[in-house]
């Protein structure tokens, strides 16, 4: 009698949307075109090993499903988030269950970089004999989160993130299919493709919790404003621990370093949208500042800190037009890393080098003893010397010569110190010769 009454649930749009074969996938032509490298695996008729690696809503679940069928396999998944060693060898079982009857598996494992490496080495054996062909998908990079050994028996294919054009033919298949007469106007769908950034699962979330707004409130036609107002609009995809991360809080520092006020501010707002800690990035920019542009420009140090220090006094969003004037600043700069490569050779020097003996006239004397010994014997006080400088006077260990590690460059202030340095270096040769 309770088969009467039920009611099956309603798949969602994105799993009703979902392509049965490879000529329904939108996007990743670099892979599915033809010629590519997948589409030359599909036609080959012989599975592989691989893993799908890209950011969230690109199609790595369907690609491994599609494979399953392409090769007419039975397919088990398993998610790295919920799975242990004891799924792994029930996944297992029952790929030799079906090998028994004739059939391979492939073996579809999300979110592989979850996986630790005893749980990684568990799939080791069964990738090795065949039993199995081994899909993961990862939204992390591969090579420093897959085992070498599980790495180095998969392909691995680079998904992207789907661009307007392909999420607008995402649109239209889903009007066609599932939307019926609701229409949207072109900024509406533009914001929603802005806020789907690049993820085909989420725009197709947006584009549901549209069409069910639309339906209780009567509405047939979405504008940006219906959009606002009946929309929970999250903060764009941003990974704060991952390879996305790292990659723009690079591609900050390159505008930094490359002198681009308008490229640093893009990444900088890119990351506070995504949700990246304010204080991170002031850490960051005080960083740029010592590294970048060094002696050439003090002030940017300055100005750095100061932004930090403003962030922590004021808070978000108030603060973070401190740090977006400081990144400005840095960017527009002179730039110099003599300091910081300077700094670099000292210590890769210092680390090889043997422990040398302080010279006795650069010595602390303060007991009688010290110097009677000689310590700080000879020594001469640079505030009695012409110009503040004691020309000729050494103050590296005995034997070792000037390294001469601290190059300023002809840039900003450093102009100056350039300058500085070349008098001194006369002086001390004027004395002796």
């Amino acid at each position: 009698m309770s088969d009467l009454f039920s009611v099956a649930p309603t798949p969602p749009l994105a799993e009703a949307l979902r392509p049965a074969s490879l000529d329904e996938v939108i996007g990743q032509a670099h892979l599915l075109g033809e010629g590519k490298p997948l589409r030359l695996a599909f036609q080959s008729g012989k599975a592989h090993s691989m893993i799908l690696w890209g950011p969230p809503g690109v199609g790595k679940t369907t690609l491994a499903r599609l494979t399953a069928q392409a090769f007419d396999g039975e397919f088990i998944a398993l998610s790295a988030v919920f799975a242990g060693v004891k799924d792994i060898r029930a996944a297992m079982e029952q790929a030799q269950l079906n090998l028994d009857q004739g059939r391979h598996t492939i073996l579809f494992v999300d979110e592989i970089h979850r996986f630790n490496k005893s749980q990684q080495d568990a799939l080791l054996p069964y990738v090795e004999s065949g039993l199995v062909t081994f899909i993961g998908a990862t939204t992390e990079n591969p090579s420093f989160e897959v085992n070498s050994a599980l790495l180095s028996r998969a392909q691995v294919y680079v998904l992207k993130s789907l661009a307007e054009d392909e999420l607008k033919l995402l649109l239209k298949r889903a009007q066609t299919k599932a939307l019926g007469s609701l229409e949207f106007e072109a900024q509406a769908v533009d914001t929603i493709i802005g806020y789907a950034d690049g993820d085909a699962r989420r725009f197709l979330n947006l584009l549901e919790q549209c069409a069910s707004a639309a339906g209780s409130s009567g509405v047939q036609k979405i504008d940006t404003e219906f959009i606002q107002n009946a929309l929970t609009l999250n903060s764009r995809r941003f990974d704060k621990g991952g390879d996305n991360f790292y990659d723009q809080i690079s591609a900050l520092h390159k505008s930094v370093r490359g002198s681009n006020p308008d490229a640093a501010l893009y990444w900088l707002c890119r990351m506070l949208d995504g949700g990246a800690d304010p204080r991170y990035l002031a850490r960051r920019i005080v960083r740029m500042a010592w590294e970048d542009i060094g002696l050439a420009d003090p002030r940017a140090m300055q100005i750095a800190h100061d932004a930090a220090t403003t962030y922590e006094r004021l808070g978000s969003p108030e603060g973070e037009l401190a740090l977006g004037q400081a990144v400005i600043y840095l960017a527009v700069a002179a730039k110099s890393n003599a300091g910081y490569l300077a700094y670099n050779q000292a210590r890769a020097f210092v680390k090889q080098d043997k422990s040398r003996e302080v010279p006795v006239h650069l010595r602390n004397a303060p007991t009688k003893l010290m110097k009677e010994l000689g310590y700080g014997h000879e020594y001469r006080y640079a505030h009695d010397e012409p110009h503040a400088y004691a020309a000729g006077e050494t103050y590296l260990p005995d034997g070792m010569t000037e390294p001469r590690w601290y190059q300023p460059v002809p840039r900003g202030l450093e102009i100056r110190i350039g300058e500085k340095m070349a008098q001194m270096k006369q002086w001390d040769e004027d004395v002796n010769q």
